[in-house]
């Protein structure tokens, strides 16, 4: 079942993925909700030998040259998190197939943010269309969540231009004062100079790239003569999808440039979390669940 409410109605949209999403996800999770989300480790607790998988910024190098093997710390943590969501609603989100990537990140970002703020968590935002147009403080509340809900599905209209993702990225260092849960929502359809400031975010914060795709954007149907319009410059291309040549073009630069992404959020030494527009929003939860338990 497609949990796709009004678009434009906030409360609706809240009220459906509480009884649709959020129901079902507590049954799943059944009190695992602290494995998921750890807050700010603030007292030292303890040393232990490095493990694969751990997370390097842990490794205390003073203890690590003395006994000539690696040792992390560990940290009695807080209770409270502070999450961010940086927001790409770019042009190219408003493309789907089926539905709009745009409605993928309003369901998910929902979603995990009243899923967050019903344990006493705080979540803010930036939110960028052509550039970075609002910022919502780091606050709790179901109140708080329809605020953040209200701002992606009502955002102003503005002449469009190439995304620059790197500028919602570098908007957000300064913003984030103290060490946050960060959740970068976006397709990573921009112009270059966006992997620099994801690694700058990630040595700061404990952060999650989540790319929302659509199937038509890896592998195009034979469907003739179509024109293809770029949503944030306009230009348009006419192209023969029934060509295999072409079809099997498009498909290996697609492939090459998701490829391409996966490695700089490995160099950027990011999470990711790959959406898709046809992927029931439950279904995704699920699977970011499954993602923090491995961690």
């Amino acid at each position: 079942m497609r949990e796709s409410p009004s678009p434009r109605d906030p409360e609706r949209i809240l009220h459906r993925l509480e009884w649709t999403v959020l129901r079902r996800l507590d049954g799943v999770l059944h009190g695992d909700y602290r494995t998921l989300f750890r807050g700010r480790g603030l007292d030292l607790a303890d040393l232990r030998e490095y493990q694969p998988g751990d997370d390097v910024r842990r490794i205390d190098w003073n203890v690590t040259a003395r006994l000539n093997t690696p040792y992390v710390r560990e940290y009695h943590e807080d209770r409270d998190l502070t999450a961010w969501f940086l927001l790409d609603l770019s042009a190219s989100t408003d493309f789907g197939a089926r539905m709009q990537k745009q409605a993928v990140a309003t369901g998910f970002v929902t979603a995990l943010a009243r899923l967050l703020t019903r344990h006493g968590n705080r979540i803010g935002a930036l939110v960028y269309g052509n550039r970075v147009e609002t910022m919502i403080p780091a606050r709790a509340g179901r109140r708080h969540v329809l605020h953040l809900l209200h701002k992606m599905v009502q955002r102003t209209e503005a002449p469009s231009r190439a995304t620059k993702l790197g500028e919602l990225l570098a908007g957000a260092l300064p913003v984030l004062k103290h060490r946050s849960l960060v959740f970068v929502v976006s397709d990573f359809i921009s112009q270059p100079g966006w992997e620099k400031p994801l690694a700058e975010l990630a040595r700061r914060h404990e952060t999650i790239a989540v790319r929302i795709s659509d199937p038509l954007e890896s592998e195009l149907p034979d469907v003739g003569i179509v024109s293809l319009e770029d949503p944030e410059t306009g230009e348009q291309l006419f192209v023969d999808t029934h060509d295999p040549a072409f079809r099997r073009r498009y498909a290996a630069m697609a492939a090459s440039g998701a490829a391409g992404m996966r490695e700089s959020f490995a160099v950027a030494g990011v999470e990711r979390l790959e959406l898709s527009t046809e992927e029931p929003l439950l279904d995704a939860l699920l699977r970011f669940a499954r993602l923090r338990r491995r961690k």
